[in-house]
């Protein structure tokens, strides 16, 4: 991306979240290698950053994203795909190790659903549309469609996505697990705002280690995700963070945590 060349997000500091919004209404928000990279460094550096603990990503009222531009797939090789600037990004903005949650309302489509279901949590404006209309390109989900969904939802609703390109509204995906939380779109900012700012309260290391816990799960099986799960928690047990919280409740005051 050269410095004339618009990211098409927007960053900025709330305290101690990063709040991370796409601004590209004449496409609907929608994504190019240029936006998806923006959002891989910008929560790069808030993974570097210890006075920030949670991100909000979010693409206003009107819409998350409605999908990736179509002209950055035509063209591609498999060879050219696999080492794409997007599914770099994409391995990014999954790999980031703090809790992110998005924002979304209007439609979120394609690339713009992988991205949302990247995230932590989701909390859904009241005109959001969720879908992977993808087959209806002749093509499928490439960075976690025919995957992501079935964390959230199980397998009946991801086989209908993948295989049909069914769009969800807002409602049906609160029902099937795929949005935790519902608000009226206007609000979505301010919404997805409380919601990392809520998390960000709690002590960074343990919703860290706790995000962790939860993303290694799904590679493995109950034994050894529950192995996965004593080992984290052995090793937050050493961390000032835990001390102070036990002190604080047996003290009944507020904890101070530190990240350390």
């Amino acid at each position: 991306m050269t410095s004339n060349e618009p990211s098409f997000v927007k960053a900025e500091r709330r305290g101690t979240v990063m709040l991370l919004v796409i601004d590209r209404p004449a496409a609907r928000n929608a994504l190019n290698p240029a936006i998806l990279t923006k959002i891989a460094e910008e929560l790069t550096a808030a993974d570097r950053d210890p006075a920030i603990h949670a991100v909000a990503l979010t693409g206003g009222p009107k819409n998350f994203s409605a999908g990736a531009d179509i002209d950055t797939l035509s063209g591609h090789s498999p060879a050219s795909y696999l080492a794409s600037p997007t599914r770099r990004a994409f391995e990014s903005i999954y790999g980031t190790s703090k809790p992110i949650v998005a924002g979304v309302a209007g439609f979120c489509l394609g690339g713009g659903c992988e991205l949302a279901l990247s995230c932590d949590l989701i909390v859904a404006g009241d005109n959001a549309v969720f879908g992977q209309p993808e087959i209806n390109l002749g093509i499928i989900p490439g960075a976690g469609g025919t995957q992501l969904w079935r964390e959230r939802t199980g397998a009946g609703p991801q086989v209908e996505a993948a295989l049909l390109g069914h769009l969800v509204d807002a409602w049906t995906a609160r029902r099937m697990g795929l949005a935790d939380e519902i608000v009226p779109a206007e609000r979505i900012i301010e919404a997805t705002l409380d919601k990392a700012l809520a998390i960000a309260s709690k002590a960074p290391l343990a919703s860290r280690t706790a995000k962790a816990a939860l993303r290694g799960a799904g590679a493995m099986n109950l034994h050894a995700a529950l192995a996965h799960e004593v080992g984290l928690m052995a090793g937050l047990l050493g961390t000032e963070d835990a001390q102070e919280g036990t002190r604080a409740f047996l003290e009944k005051r507020r904890p101070r945590y530190q990240g350390r």
